[in-house]
This record gives structure tokens, sequence and C-alpha cells, in this order.
């Protein structure tokens, strides 16, 4: 277990009413406003999720799935005020979205550091569960650190943040909050028939797509082009590896027709990567369980060149990767 994942010693005496007090007006609740086509006809829909506030110009962080399918949507401020609002942008690697509302000198919340986070340590939740009970607050701890779930849609999200702060529906999309009211995760699920097991993004996968919002930008996120397993000791065990950290590229898939470890024209072939690499480190950052692949590069803009250590054949080898824009269908 990495020093990310010790257990540490909290004092919870006032740390829960500082963190609701500071960090509750910059919570919202989103009412989107949909149609489903039935048998029966279309069919009007409304959902009720949360979100938060992260730019005083009425930037907005939310879940994917709370917004995406919506005609329309509107936001309501903690003091009441409703706005109508806009979906920016939905982010192609996670269940995240970005909203606007015209809106000025609105209260934003402070951005934490997920990376800091240890297992034990105090944390809060605050959204609209149930979408009835606005700005509710719940306290919990960090109960372990890259957890990875399979959501109803058959996507898979890693590196999440699982936590026992209570998330209900409508919570989704509202801050995870440290001691000092600083956000370090969106809450997004609750896993299936469970009591106390719900997971939040981290909010150092977040910040890419949030300034590239407030700069006017496209929502992109950064692709190499291979298919990788993470090692842990117990698979580096199990292959013979002789690292027992890293990413390994092989071939994805089952059956007869694998899907091919580097993607043909990839940022990953152009650059000369092969099945059976074994990536360590990304610039200065080693890959291992505390600084996943995925989550390391999320840090980077598409465009962006990055020096690759490689373990092949035994032999340290060093290359350049300029990344490329993830496409929207993965």
């Amino acid at each position: 277990m990495g020093a990310n994942n010790q257990p540490v010693t909290i004092d919870e005496s006032s740390a829960t009413i500082n963190v609701a007090s500071a960090a509750s007006p910059a919570v919202v609740r989103i009412t989107t406003n949909g149609s489903v086509d039935t048998s029966n006809g279309i069919i009007p829909e409304t959902g009720v999720g949360s979100g938060v506030i992260y730019d005083s110009k009425g930037w907005i962080l939310t879940n994917r799935h709370v917004v995406q399918g919506s005609d329309t949507l509107s936001v309501e401020l903690n003091d009441g005020r409703v706005f109508p609002g806009r979906v920016y942008g939905i982010d192609t690697l996670t269940d995240l979205a970005i909203v606007k509302i015209d809106a000025t000198e609105l209260t934003a919340a402070k951005i934490g550091d997920s990376s800091a986070l240890k297992v034990g340590q105090l944390v809060v939740a605050i959204g609209s569960p149930l979408g009835t009970y606005s700005n509710s607050v719940t306290s919990g701890i960090v109960s372990a650190k890259g957890r990875t779930i399979s959501t109803d849609g058959n996507q898979n999200l890693n590196n999440l943040i699982q936590t026992d702060a209570a998330i209900n529906p409508g919570n989704s999309g509202g801050p995870l909050l440290d001691a000092g009211a600083d956000v370090v995760g969106i809450n997004t699920a609750i896993a299936a028939d469970s009591n106390g097991i719900g997971f939040a993004i981290p909010i150092d996968i977040a910040k890419p797509i949030m300034e590239q919002a407030v700069a006017g930008k496209k929502l992109e996120r950064p692709y190499m082009g291979v298919i990788y397993r993470s090692i842990d000791r117990q698979f580096a065990s199990a292959q013979k590896l002789p690292v027992n950290d890293g990413a390994l590229i092989i071939p994805g898939g089952n059956g007869n027709s694998p899907s091919p470890a580097i993607v043909p024209n990839s940022p990953a072939d152009k650059a000369g990567l092969k099945e059976g690499d074994i990536i360590t480190k990304v610039n200065d950052q080693a890959i291992d369980t505390d600084h996943p692949l995925d989550a390391t590069l999320s840090e980077y803009a598409p465009g962006d060149t990055v020096t690759l250590e490689l373990l092949r054949s035994g032999q340290t080898v060093t290359v350049q990767l300029t990344l490329g824009t993830r496409p929207g269908n993965l």
C-alpha cells in the first residue's frame, strides 16, 4: 500500500460544520427536462441532480448522466435564484459534464488536490438527494482510492474515490469535500444493493476540462492509442514480469479476433511503441497503483508531447510521444 493509502486520524469535532457552511453556496440543483419515445408515444421525463460552481462567471461541473439527453435544464442556486442552463460539453473519458449559466459574481467552490487524499481522511458530500432535499450534507471517510466500477450504461469508470459518506440519487454531480472545504471529487455513483459504498471522480481528473471550458475551448481528452493492463504485484507474479508497477501493452478483447495492442496510425504507433512494452514513467511520474496511466495522462492536453520510459525486452527505452485527441466513441 502506497503512502497515500495510509490511514490517518482526523479531528471531526468542528470540521463538518465548517465545510458545510463554506461550500454550500457553490452547490446547485440541476433539473432536466426531456422526453422518452415509448410504444405509447413520447412521454415527458424530468430528472434532478446536483452540481458545483467552480468559476464565478457561471461555470458548473456536474455528471454527464445528470444532463445527457436533456432538452432543457434549469439551475437553482443556493439563494433560490433559478437560471436556464446549457450543456457546454460532455467529457469523453469520464462521467463528467460542464454546464454554463448566464450569471456573474457567483460564489465558486475552492478546488482541492485529490492526489493528496489519504484513506481514512474525513470527507463531506453535498447535494440534493432524491431531488428534494437541496444542500443536504453527509460526512464520512475515504474508504479506498483507485476503484473501478461499471455503470448501467456499461461504461467503465476508473480511479474512483470510494467513500462511506451517504450518496443517494440526486447527489450525482455534487461535490465531495475535504476538511478544508476544498472540492476533491464529484459524486457519481453508489454500489447497487450496498450500504455506505459510494464513488466520486477525483477532481484532478476533472481539472483539464474545467480549464478548457473557461478558456472557451472544446472539451478534449488526450489519446495514445494503446490497450494495456495495469500491473500490480499479483499480476506481475502470475505473468513473471520483471516489475511490479507500470502498464503492460497487450491486445484487448477475447476470442479469435482480439483488438490490436497498438492502434494503427495512432500516436503510439507513430512513436514506435510495441506490444509487450511496459510503460513505467510519463515524464517524471512513475506509473503505479497511486498514479495509473489513464489518470496520469488525463493531466495533459491533446498536442502535448510527453516522454515515456519503457521497459522493452529487459532494456529501458525512452521515446517521445505527441498525444492525440481521444475519439468520442471510446
